[in-house]
């Protein structure tokens, strides 16, 4: 009998707010971790790394992102969000 998955559970899962929550959850631990290890000159970079929630029709994830224009510059040189993400992993 060959597997056959059921499309609308795991949707349901994957969109569920338990789940949801779970990975803003993980995602403040990492902006939390990436904030307080952020590089400072004005501010603004450091200000700008938030946790947004973007869902599609088979799940939803939560993502960190800096929104500063030089947050590509700042993270190329230094690493932050990296680091944080390898912190929060390691416990």
């Amino acid at each position: 009998m060959p597997f056959e998955p059921n499309d609308s559970f795991f949707s349901e899962i994957g969109t569920g707010p338990e789940l949801t929550q779970m990975c803003v959850d993980k995602a403040e631990q990492i902006r939390s971790a990436a904030v307080s290890s952020a590089p400072v000159d004005s501010g603004a970079y450091k200000g700008s790394i938030t946790v947004k929630v973007k869902r599609s029709a088979r799940r939803n994830v939560a993502v960190v992102e800096a929104s500063d224009p030089k947050s590509l510059l700042i993270e190329s040189r230094t690493g932050n969000m990296a680091r944080a993400v390898r912190g929060v992993k390691r416990g």
